[in-house]
């Protein structure tokens, strides 16, 4: 009977989450709020309080949030293996999509197209509006805009592969020097059925790959290594959502030459148009360097450090919400991580899109209708595919 409740749990796992998968459009906070419609109110999986406090610690770690959200309700609904359907049945149904649009994609010559220079206009605003967010929440004082400073300048000036790593450890050591004093106290309480050693392992996975694959990259000349490394760095940088997973992708596949500037963004645009979480995106990219098998290999990488994290912290979120120099250090982090997106807007997002001043102004439209008339990203998207085009045609 056991056996056939956990069957059951599993299966109804993936038929809701399949179901968000293939309707849950707008992005990440649009995502919290079906899963809360859903795995709260309607199925009642989870009272108010403990959704509230697993959206914090997924808010907490770096990684795609509502993702982590949805591994997380999984986990407590059936466990590691609830947690890994939960993923599936949320994230397949873009990946598949957008793998299927990097096959037919080859076919063509976009390089030349308008509505493409349209696409890179489009994500100057995407990126400078989500850019301008984290920097409102995660610098908020000028201790950590001065480490966001000591970010930017150095990753514009050391452009490696362990640039972005080393600029995060320095920035923790910072910031439990600086900040260890003034974190504040949390007493709220919640529980995960997962063992400490299995987070231990997962945890240990996690910094390890982080250290050790920009060093095995560099050892060896295998091309999954460095893919591995590039989609496994990307995603375990990343605060704030998929919107700013792009400045990194493309500064890591653009200037090296795995990927057009011009495939890169008619993939981004079409991100924006298929439901599901925005990491995705990276199926498409592995799917443009290698086939379907790259994309299969991209979406593994990515999102394996969510994975890593969310099952590695959830047996010591309590402790580790508490622990002044835990938060102290992280303070620091995320000020770095910052000024590694604006480092990544600049070069190459800003320098390959902004090459008149009608791009200015078309981006300062394209802004202003994502920031201010709060239209949603696929309408921002269309038009910025159909203003490049007009403008490639008049101009």
């Amino acid at each position: 009977m056991k056996k056939n409740r956990g069957l059951k749990s599993l299966l109804e796992i993936l038929i809701v989450s399949t179901r968000l998968g293939l309707t849950s459009f707008g992005g990440p906070v649009a995502h919290l709020g079906y899963f809360h419609t859903e795995y709260v109110r309607r199925r009642k999986w989870m009272d108010e309080k403990s959704y509230a406090d697993l959206v914090a610690l997924c808010q907490f770690l770096p990684g795609p949030a509502s993702s982590q959200v949805g591994i997380g309700i999984g986990v407590m609904r059936a466990g590691v293996l609830g947690g890994i359907i939960s993923f599936l049945g949320f994230t397949l149904p873009s990946v598949i999509a957008l793998i299927i649009f990097a096959i037919i994609l080859q076919g063509f010559d976009v390089g030349n197209a308008g509505w493409i220079h349209g696409l890179k206009i489009v994500a100057v605003a995407v990126v400078a509006h989500a850019i301008m967010g984290m920097a409102n929440n995660l610098t908020p004082d000028l201790k950590r805009k001065a480490i966001a400073l000591f970010a930017l300048v150095a990753t514009l000036m050391w452009q490696t592969a362990f640039s972005q790593v080393g600029v995060i450890l320095i920035a923790a050591v910072i910031g439990f020097l600086l900040f260890k004093q003034n974190v504040t106290e949390d007493d709220s309480r919640l529980a995960f059925p997962i063992s400490k050693r299995l987070a231990v392992i997962c945890l240990t996975l996690f910094f390890g790959l982080l250290i050790l694959l920009p060093i095995l990259r560099e050892a060896t000349s295998l091309n999954w290594v460095a893919l591995f490394d590039s989609f496994y760095r990307s995603g375990s940088l990343v605060f704030g959502g998929g919107h700013v997973v792009l400045p990194l992708l493309e500064r890591e596949f653009v200037p090296t030459g795995w990927i057009s500037e011009e495939a890169f963004l008619a993939g981004y645009g079409a991100a924006q148009a298929v439901p599901g979480p925005l990491f995705t995106f990276a199926a498409y990219i592995g799917a443009v360097i290698d086939g379907w098998k790259g994309g299969v290999l991209a979406t593994f990488a990515i999102f394996l450090p969510a994975f890593l994290l969310i099952l590695g912290t959830l047996p010591f979120w309590d402790s580790l919400r508490r622990n002044s120099k835990v938060k102290a250090a992280l303070m620091g982090v995320n000020a770095a991580v910052v000024g590694i997106l604006i480092s990544a807007f600049y070069f190459p997002i800003w320098t390959s899109s902004i090459l008149a001043p009608i791009d200015f102004a078309f981006a300062a439209v394209l802004f202003s209708m994502l920031v201010y008339w709060k239209l949603p990203p696929w309408m921002v998207v269309l038009t910025g595919a159909i203003g490049g085009t007009l403008i490639g045609l008049f101009l």
